[in-house]
């Protein structure tokens, strides 16, 4: 695919972005049917929230008159009220709804907001664990005990280092290089694939049991545990290139991704469902990988990158040629809908019962990739 397709991809995107914002009235966007376009909404953002404010945050980037910073803003507004709750899972948010924006354009509301939900996640630390627990807030927090763990509350660490290196916190650096450091430990198998969860000890930290509770099973692995596991060690690499530890790890898993996934680079939701070929594909934990492999590319230079930016660019072109809606006859949905994502089959609650959809944060990737691929943002700045 040519920068010029890669620019028609963006441009689609940022159309469905435009629609995106002019119907999220009461909300923000969590996933959208296939058929048709149409939004789920969570009046918070829930955790997926921080995808569509980062998506307004690069839009303005790309168009400012058509997208000016008031949409950032008034969407990162909804997502205020999570900033102190005990969630893990904030840092995705708060990340690339909040710190984005103060790293694209040094606005002081996103950076405040995103320093609030870091020395919140800061003090979320379990030194017991380890680690960053799921907290009491979190999405599953009701079907988990104390001390849960998932390679998800990764997502804690890309908002801890922005938040250390602009606070020059020792203690905040500290705390994300034990979180990351233990539940890739944890999570983490010999065959560098990923198990999604874990219960600890409470009282000794000792890990009592790892499972998979939103995969097909206990011990198979899920397309987007791989995918945060890959996309958090290589941000980690990227922004901590002095640590080899985090690039070590980026490389074990995204080689494993590149060996395992189908040859039209479109990952299935789990890679274990015994009935692939017939089941979900998942668009997002796709898109999780490109931007994932982008990061690595950027972190590991030129020469020894080259691998990684030239699987981002071809999973990239695949999805945008395969998966995102073209201007076609007869065509009624909305343009730039990446479809295909599933949410998970085995979904703890009803609102991400949502098997083959739009996905916010698959969206997000994708088009993250795209702006990085067209040359909007640079390698290796967000």
């Amino acid at each position: 695919m040519s920068r010029s397709d890669f620019l028609s991809a963006r441009e689609r995107m940022l159309m469905r972005i435009a629609q995106t914002r002019d119907v999220s009235t009461a909300g923000l966007p969590h996933w959208a049917r296939t058929e048709d376009g149409k939004w789920t909404f969570t009046s918070d953002g829930d955790w997926t929230g921080g995808a569509f404010v980062g998506q307004l945050w690069l839009a303005h980037l790309a168009d400012p008159l058509r997208f000016p910073i008031s949409d950032a803003h008034s969407a990162l507004a909804r997502m205020l009220p999570r900033a102190e709750r005990r969630t893990a899972f904030k840092g995705f948010g708060f990340y690339h709804g909040a710190a984005l924006g103060s790293i694209l354009f040094g606005d002081e509301t996103a950076r405040d907001a995103a320093f609030t939900a870091a020395r919140s996640l800061q003090q979320m630390f379990d030194p017991t664990l380890g680690l960053i627990p799921l907290g009491q807030d979190a999405e599953e927090a009701s079907a988990v005990g104390i001390a849960e763990s998932s390679i998800d509350t990764l997502q804690a660490t890309g908002l801890l280092y922005w938040a250390a290196d602009q606070l020059g916190d020792a203690h905040m650096e500290d705390v994300a290089n034990a979180h990351m450091r233990r539940v890739l430990e944890i999570h983490v198998r010999p065959d560098n694939s990923v198990i999604q969860s874990s219960t600890l000890d409470p009282q000794t930290g000792k890990v009592l049991r790892t499972h998979t509770h939103k995969g097909y099973s206990d011990v198979s692995t899920w397309g987007r545990a791989q995918g945060w596991a890959m996309l958090y060690a290589a941000h980690a690499a990227m922004v901590r290139p002095k640590q080899p530890l985090w690039r070590q790890y980026a490389v074990r898993v995204l080689d494993w991704w590149i060996h395992h996934v189908p040859g039209d680079l479109v990952a299935y939701w789990d890679f274990d469902d015994p009935a692939i070929p017939t089941t979900s594909r998942d668009t997002a934990a796709t898109a999780i990988a490109a931007a994932a492999s982008l990061r690595l590319a950027s972190a590991l230079g030129p020469v020894d990158g080259a691998k990684y930016q030239e699987f981002a660019e071809r999973t990239v072109a695949q999805l945008a040629s395969s998966y995102l809606t073209p201007i076609a006859p007869g065509d009624q949905r909305p343009l730039g809908m990446l479809t295909g994502g599933c949410f998970t089959h085995k979904a703890a609650r009803d609102i991400d019962t949502a098997p083959d959809a739009e996905l916010i944060f698959g969206s997000y990737f994708l088009f993250e990739s795209l702006v990085i691929l067209t040359g909007l943002v640079p390698t290796g700045r967000i």
